[in-house]
This record gives C-alpha cells, sequence and structure tokens, in this order.
C-alpha cells in the first residue's frame, strides 16, 4: 500500500518502508507496488517511482535483498506502459504487473489486448504478469483461452486472478504447467488474487497469491499456504475458514477499511488520498470488530523463520 501525510496528503516514505519491512518479516517472498491497493492513480509519475524505489531500498536495507518488487505499470498505450516499465525497472522492480487498458473500452476486443500485451512484452526491460481484474477496468475479463495464448511470450511470466474465477486458474496453470509448491513446472507464476481463496488456490494448481489483504494478515495468509504445501489439509481448511471471514470484512471496506485496520492493529496506516473517503469512528469500529478472530490468529503466529529458531 501507499501511505500519506494525514494533513497534507504527501507521501509517507519512511512508513512505506516501514510497512515494506514488516510484510517481509511475516514471509511474504515478493511485495507489489503501485497496484490496486496501492492507489496508484492517485500518484505522479515521479512518486510512483518514489514509492516502488523506497521499497526496493527498505528491502535491502533490512537484508530482504531476495525479495523481488513487483510493481504496477499500465497505462493506456503501449507507449506509455512501457515507459512505466522502464522507470519501474529503474527504481528496483523485476517485474511489472498489468491489467488491460480499457478507457476505450469499446474498442478492446481480444485482437487489441493480444496485440498490447505482446507489444509491451517484445520490448519491457522486466517480465511481465497480467493482471485479470474485470472490476478495475470496465468489465474487461479475460478468458482461460486469451490468457493461455498471450502466456506463450516468453516475457510474460505469470497471472493474477483476482477475477476470483477458479476454474479459468487451473486451465491457465495446467496449460502452462505453472509452478506450485511441490514442482518448478515451466516456471510460469498462477496467483489467486484475493487471500479469500488461498487454499483454493493450491488445490486449483495454482502458484501463491497475491492479495492485498495481506497487508493486514500477511502470517495467516502464509500459514495457509503452508499448511497446504505440507499437505495438512484439514488444518489448511479450518484457517482458511477464519481468512476468509477476516478477508472479507477488509474487502468490503476496500482500501479505506485497509488502512484503518493496519492503523488499529500496527499504529499506522492513516487514510487514502482523496478523493477516496475517510471512515467514520464507527465504521473503523466495525472494521475493527469484523476482524477480530483472523487478528487472534495472525498475533499468535510467529514471524517468518522464528519457528525454525526456536525449534
Amino acid at each position: 500500500m501507499t501511505f500519506f501525510d494525514a494533513e497534507t496528503e504527501e507521501l509517507d516514505i519512511p512508513t512505506v518502508k516501514r510497512h515494506a519491512v514488516r510484510l517481509a518479516k511475516a514471509g511474504l517472498v515478493g511485495l507489489i507496488t503501485m497496484g490496486s491497493n496501492g492507489e496508484a492513480v492517485h500518484l505522479t509519475r515521479p512518486e510512483r517511482s518514489a514509492v516502488t524505489r523506497a521499497t526496493r531500498s527498505a528491502l535491502d536495507e533490512a537484508g530482504y535483498h531476495h525479495i523481488p518488487v513487483i510493481c504496477g505499470a499500465t497505462e493506456q498505450s503501449v507507449r506509455g506502459t512501457l515507459e512505466l516499465c522502464r522507470e519501474g525497472a529503474d527504481s528496483g522492480a523485476s517485474y511489472a504487473l498489468l491489467v488491460p487498458p480499457s478507457y476505450y473500452r469499446a474498442a478492446m476486443d481480444e485482437i487489441r489486448l493480444e496485440e498490447y500485451f505482446m507489444s509491451v512484452a517484445k520490448n519491457s526491460p522486466i517480465p511481465l504478469i497480467l493482471y485479470n481484474y474485470p472490476g478495475a477496468v470496465a468489465g474487461i475479463d479475460m478468458d482461460s483461452d486469451l490468457i493461455i495464448r498471450i502466456s506463450q511470450h516468453p516475457n510474460i511470466v505469470g497471472t493474477k486472478f483476482t477475477c476470483g474465477n477458479t476454474g479459468k486458474l487451473t486451465r491457465v496453470a495446467l496449460a502452462l504447467d505453472a509452478c506450485t509448491p511441490h514442482s518448478k513446472g515451466s516456471g510460469y507464476m498462477a496467483f489467486g488474487g484475493m487471500a479469500d481463496f488461498t487454499l483454493q488456490t493450491g488445490v486449483s494448481g495454482g502458484s501463491g497469491i497475491i492479495a492485498g489483504g495481506a497487508n493486514v494478515i500477511p502470517k495467516t495468509c502464509v500459514k495457509v499456504w503452508t499448511l497446504w504445501a505440507e499437505g495438512r489439509v484439514e488444518e489448511a481448511i479450518k484457517l482458511q475458514r477464519i481468512l476468509s471471514k477476516g478477508d472479507w470484512v477488509l474487502t468490503k471496506a476496500a482500501i479505506p477499511g485497509t488502512k484503518a485496520a493496519i492503523q488499529l492493529e500496527y499504529g499506522y496506516g492513516g487514510f487514502p488520498r482523496s478523493p477516496l473517503r475517510r471512515l467514520s469512528k464507527d465504521e473503523v469500529k466495525r472494521v475493527g470488530e469484523g476482524i477480530q478472530e483472523v487478528m487472534k490468529t495472525e498475533k499468535s503466529l510467529p514471524e517468518f523463520g522464528e519457528e525454525a529458531r526456536q525449534a
């Protein structure tokens, strides 16, 4: 997420860095900047680069050199998107995350979309991860055939399925021999796009999740995935139920609610940039009550590597 001064709405870079390190300590193996929860559409291009650069710097300073940064880089033209990919790479991003262009929605048929992604893939200095999120792009929902076809390009290395369609994820993962906890496969990454279906992503042959809820409950997300990878399915199912209940509260409350939850539980978070609204005290209270159960689990879990040190 991107954090701002509560009064001026200027970037709060120290908090951006603090947040990145907290997530790394929780066991996340990659961080997104300029995604949907990162309010990229509210930032200038220099601000976007500053957030990505600060995230990379924070990880390196804390010794997490191995954790990649993935930056959102979509513009409405091929040329503009490539500029963002280059700026992301210059700022320390290892991958670019791209939704389809959607301003001229009626013109964006499958041929135009395929040409867009292929043109960007051909010239981007960093590999691309497709981002299928119909709610953010005027309803454009790439089907499995299109994703599989586009992903033949060697510079397209994964897809994030925020559409929530696990059948689609299954078909893409199968066709592209996606990486799983039990097989490196082709190296292609099929990501569930919400914490709400972390376990279901594993069952569908997916590679992991990229989830907004992990800003608040990262250790719980990691634990569900680890239980699945270790074959402890009943435990994973039990924990996924708790995770899904809590994640739904965050999903409904969106960016303002997610930031409110971070503020409640970790002492920072603040507010989104306007025109997104600030929650009332009653709304913040309801968010806190709604995530109480999953936060109890989150706080009971050790930081990444701590279990091994204690064993």
